[in-house]
């Protein structure tokens, strides 16, 4: 065994907004912490890169809401610009629809992800039901149908019969904007965001360091890295929970976590920005919002950060999202573009530049805004996670009691981590 290189009060697992959420909590009370992350930067599923012109655009996470208040102020007080999302304008469904027609699709899938939200959680008439069970036994309009298969896929990017219903309704719960999640993207990218974040913690940041293997005893634990081992009196593994399984424990985790940890499957996405040297749609009273009926999982919507910066975002999830990752760039591109040719037209072909990010094998995050649990049994899968196995402790987006999946959710969960640790850490102290 490696000789102990240092040591700390806390080692945070994972630089998402979790474990920068909880670090800087953990610095706020002056409980000495270090975050190792695998990655060579921060942010987990939010990332920004540089598309074919040389514009720094978001890849991965990038929306958010007023509705979500610890992201807005943090980005507030961070002096980040918001850029409205624009939506005025006719949302197009694919195949074509009239207006009215549209309308009342829309109207009905949202009032059967309303049906399915009254039902409570632990109603044994859902046992061992999938959405797709559900959804087949409603009697709704086939396109209203596919429209809601085309929401819940696109958002929660696993096919309808992997997805227990208790655990849609329970997730579906805890997301409680009223105005649309895709209200707001930040100018200067959301993943500036996270590294002004990581600023703040200076040398206590250590990227490019896997963890291979946590070490964990009744008050202590090391972990080891490429670097060392780090011995600390608790461990936080702020990664997502199919991640977190994978992770080395010695001595293993008692059983009912590690089947908690085992019972989530990440989803699939490619997120794509589309630029055009104007925002064509808008000529037409489009919104740029497209929904194809016939492809569930594919969305677009407008994404220009002004006049001078037209695009749109497509995102594809789901089952679909792993069928087109096997196209490489070019055959992706073609097939997206054909797309949304048939949904806006002709000039939807003049592209001037078409990013892509295929997150569906995502080495540290899985494939997805966030994992699901696909175990229609699981029911206590949550639960057992936030007890966690002190002093190994777990947090993610995904166990949020509020905007699960989303970076909103991230910053709840790292916070409430952080004090959970920090109350321990107290009580030990006072004890000894």
């Amino acid at each position: 065994m490696s000789s102990i290189v240092e040591r700390a009060d806390v080692v945070i697992v994972g630089a998402g907004f979790t474990g920068l959420s909880a670090a800087l909590e953990l610095k706020r009370a002056g409980i000495d912490f270090l975050v190792v992350e695998a990655r060579d930067r921060v942010g987990g599923r939010v990332e920004a890169i540089r598309n074919g012109l040389g514009e720094l655009i978001d890849s991965g996470g990038q929306f958010f809401c007023e509705d979500m208040p610890e992201i807005t102020a943090l980005a507030r007080a961070r002096g980040k610009t918001f850029v409205k999302t624009y939506v005025d304008g006719e949302f197009i469904t694919y195949p074509s629809m009239s207006a009215v027609k549209t309308e009342r699709m829309y109207r009905t899938a949202m009032a059967i992800r309303e049906r399915m939200n009254r039902i409570e959680p632990d109603d044994p008439a859902i046992t061992g039901l999938s959405v797709a069970d559900w959804l087949e036994r409603q009697q709704d309009e086939a396109d209203a149908k596919a429209g809601f298969r085309s929401m819940i896929e696109g958002l929660w990017c696993l096919p309808l019969h992997k997805v227990p219903l208790w655990y849609l309704i329970d997730n579906d719960r805890r997301i409680t904007n009223e105005v649309p999640e895709l209200q707001y993207s930040l100018g200067e990218t959301m993943q500036s965001l996270a590294d002004d974040l990581a600023s703040d913690l200076g040398d206590r940041l250590r990227p490019n360091e896997p963890v291979m293997r946590i070490e964990h005893g009744v008050q202590s634990v090391r972990v080891a890295t490429p670097s060392g081992l780090i011995e600390a009196q608790a461990v936080l593994v702020a990664v997502p929970p199919a991640t977190a399984a994978k992770l080395a424990f010695a001595p293993a985790l008692p059983p009912a976590l590690s089947k908690a940890l085992g019972v989530w499957e990440s989803g699939a996405v490619i997120k794509m920005l589309v630029r055009y040297a104007r925002p064509f749609w808008r000529e037409r009273d489009l919104s740029g919002m497209v929904m194809w009926r016939d492809l569930p999982g594919l969305f677009a919507c407008d994404a220009s950060q002004d006049a001078g910066h037209a695009a749109l975002t497509v995102f594809v999830g789901g089952p679909r999202a792993l069928r087109w990752r096997q196209l490489g760039e070019t055959a992706l591109r073609a097939e997206v573009t054909a797309r949304l040719v048939d949904a806006l037209g002709p000039q939807a072909a003049d592209i001037v530049d078409f990013s892509s990010r295929d997150w569906t094998n995502d080495r540290w995050s899985g494939g997805a805004y966030s994992d699901l649990i696909v175990d229609v049994m699981a029911h206590d899968a949550e639960r057992i996670i936030l007890a966690g196995a002190p002093p190994v402790y777990f947090a993610a987006s995904e166990v949020s009691p509020s905007f699960p999946g989303y970076v909103e959710g991230a910053i709840v969960a790292g916070r409430i981590a952080a004090a959970k640790i920090q109350s321990a850490i107290a009580t030990s102290a006072s004890g000894s």
